[in-house]
Parts: structure tokens; sequence; C-alpha cells
């Protein structure tokens, strides 16, 4: 396999003590809300109602500056492997895993927003040397998209998915990984979308929990399972999308508070991983606190609370209609993730889909919720996905 280019840098990112001082005194000196006024609801949906319950945040917030350890993360993310390159003028963070194998299949990760590249790192070891013998073994990169974590804040606008998924063409083939396959989940499954359909010549094919049929599709011929699925993401668009409007018209704005204050950062993410995770109450039901504060402080550290969200300013709504995805497509779709797709309209934009499946749990963040199952279904999905390729 071709050595990666010269211009490909190894990366070592150490936060200093005084930052992570100045995070701590910080987080004691907060200054908080009076309780929601559901307070008292039983555990469930609606003691969520208002957002993230007043005394849930200060226990994540009283551990976060006594108990969480930011050094460990740092070392997981070393252990990977990091690097930097400068791509289409912009300064690229990712992860790189090597397999070991001689058979693995270069695979490229796209996480999406509220996470970063801690959305994967708990599975990348798993997924480039597997245990199993028999399990296809994976070249494993995960880049960080513009103006998230360490990669570099875009100063101009033009940086959406379309101009991302090309970024990537370039990324992959500069560590010698001229057709690869990809998966993405939130952003990244927009974005492997983008990748499959535009530049087919290099991507394999796809395992994506996104997917997003043509606009205008009816509800007639869908069975009662997929028209609750429909009525299901229309209101979500509706009535819980509030965060999207804003940052997809003033990202600036928000950010000022994602950018100076850690709890205001850390309640707009909590916020989602609560409403998205398959859980009844508490998002760390699935997750830890540990995982979503490894995310959460790395937004803080790298300042890119209103860099990443602008891109939903940059992208919103933006997916070609009449983009088709014609190399093969292997499609989740996790039962409590906030926009599920009916197959049928699926296969408007993904004509070949040589794997559809709906698991029996699991939310937008399946890596991070059921990590083991994810990684099966992942090997399973892009198995196919290769065995259609030949």
């Amino acid at each position: 396999m071709p050595r990666p280019a010269s211009d490909v840098q190894a990366f070592e990112a150490r936060a200093s003590d005084a930052d992570l001082e100045d995070l701590r005194a910080r987080l004691a000196a907060a200054r908080l809300p009076e309780a929601e006024t559901v307070l008292g609801a039983a555990p469930g949906p609606r003691r969520w109602a208002q957002g993230v319950p007043l005394a849930d945040l200060v226990e994540v917030v009283e551990y976060w500056r006594t108990g969480y350890d930011w050094r460990a993360f740092e070392a997981r993310l070393d252990r990977i492997g990091q690097f930097r390159t400068t791509v289409d003028g912009l300064g690229i963070h990712f992860l790189h895993r090597r397999s070991a194998r001689a058979d693995a299949t270069p695979l490229l990760l796209t996480h999406g927003w509220p996470d970063s590249v801690a959305r994967f790192a708990d599975v990348v070891e798993e997924l480039a040397d597997p245990e199993d013998a028999g399990a296809p073994a994976f070249h494993v990169v995960v880049p960080s998209l513009p103006g998230f974590g360490h990669s570099d804040k875009p100063a101009t606008t033009g940086w959406g998915t379309e101009r991302i998924a090309a970024a990537w063409v370039e990324l992959m083939g500069r560590l010698g990984h001229d057709r690869f396959a990809a998966h993405g989940g939130d952003w990244g499954g927009n974005i492997t979308t983008v990748l499959a359909g535009r530049f087919p010549e290099h991507v394999l094919g796809i395992h994506t929990t996104f997917a997003e049929g043509p606009p205008g599709l009816s509800t007639d011929g869908l069975t009662e399972a997929e028209r609750r699925w429909a009525g299901e993401t229309r209101d979500f668009w509706r009535h819980r999308a509030a965060y999207a409007k804003q940052q997809a018209t003033r990202p600036q704005t928000i950010g000022y508070s994602l950018v100076d204050s850690p709890v205001g950062l850390l309640a707009w993410i909590l916020d989602k991983f609560a409403e998205w995770s398959d859980t009844e109450d508490s998002p760390f039901e699935r997750i830890s606190r540990d995982r979503i504060l490894d995310d959460v402080t790395l937004y803080w550290l790298t300042r890119t609370g209103a860099s990443a969200a602008r891109i939903y300013y940059e992208s919103h709504n933006a997916l070609d209609p009449g983009l088709r995805v014609d190399v093969p497509a292997a499609l989740t779709m996790y039962p409590r993730d906030v926009e599920k797709c009916p197959r049928p309209w699926a296969e408007q934009r993904y004509r070949r889909i040589v794997r559809w499946k709906e698991p029996e749990a699991g939310g937008h963040f399946p890596s991070l919720e059921v990590p083991e199952y994810f990684v099966e279904d992942l090997r399973e999905g892009l198995a196919a996905v290769l065995a259609a390729q030949g």
C-alpha cells in the first residue's frame, strides 16, 4: 500500500494545565437558572420537556469539575493515531488506524453534530484488527469536519457538504486509499451520500444510518410502520428542531454562549444526547458520562461551538434533490433515531440497496449506545457492499 504523502503530519494535542484549570473555575462559578417548572415529574420524556433538568445538569457539572479525566481521552486518541494535513486550503485533523491485515479495506467514518471523532473512538480498534480472524478488517480513517475539533475553522462561507465530500476524496487519496468504503450518520450520513453520488469511481460502497429520499414523495403504498416513521420525522422537524433553525440562520449568535460558557455548551449538547438516544429518561442509561464529556470537552478546548454550528448555515436542507447513489449501499434505521426513512423512499435515491436493517435497539448515536451491535452491523453491511462490488 502506498505510504502517506509527506504533507500528512503526525499530530498530538495537549490541553494546557491552565486551560483545564480555567474550565474547572468556570464550572465552579457557573450561574444557573431556577429549576424547570415541570420539576418533580416522573422519570421519562416529560421530565425533559423543557430541556435538561437542573438536577441532572448540576450532577454532571460537578463530575466534570471534580472527576472527569480529559488526559485519558487524549491518550486514547494518540493510541489510535492522530494526523493533520491541508486540503483545499484548510487544515484537516483525522484519526488513521491502519490494520495489520493484508486484506483490510480502507474505510472512511464521518461524524456529525453534536458529536465529533469521539463518536467512533471506541470502535476503531475492533474495526481495524478484529479479535475474530474471520471478521473483515479495515484501515480506518476518521476526519474531524471543518470547524470541528482540531480541524481548522473556515474563515469564509462555502464549506458545505459537497465541498467536504470532495475534500474527503482528496484526503483518502493522499493516504493511499484511492478506493474506499464509507460510513456516516447525521451530517456524516449526508456527506457519505454525497460521496457515493458524486464520486462513485472512488467509493466502493456505503453503510449509513441516515437516508433521505428525494423530496415530495407520496405516502401512498407505505406500510403502517413506514407511515408512522414519516409522521415522526415531520413532527421532529416541525416541533423539535429549533436548534437546527437557530444554527442554520444565526450560528454566530448562539456561538457566543457555546464558546464562552462550558455549562451552556454542555446543556446544548446534552439535550440532544438525551432526546436522540434510545433511553426512557437520561442519556446515561446507555452512554457513560465520560463518553459524553469527551465530546463536550473537545468542543470546549478547541473553541468550536460556533464554527461547528455553521455546518447548518452551510448545508441545512441542501442535499441535491436529483442526487442518486448507484454504488452498493447498506442502510440501518435504528428505532429511536430522530429521522428514519421508509425503504420505498430510500430506494428512489439509493439504487442498489444490498442490505437493509431495522435493529431492536439504538438511537442516533449507535456507536456509543450499542457499540458491539454497531460494529457487527457495520461489518455485515460492508461485507454485503463489497460482495456486490465483486
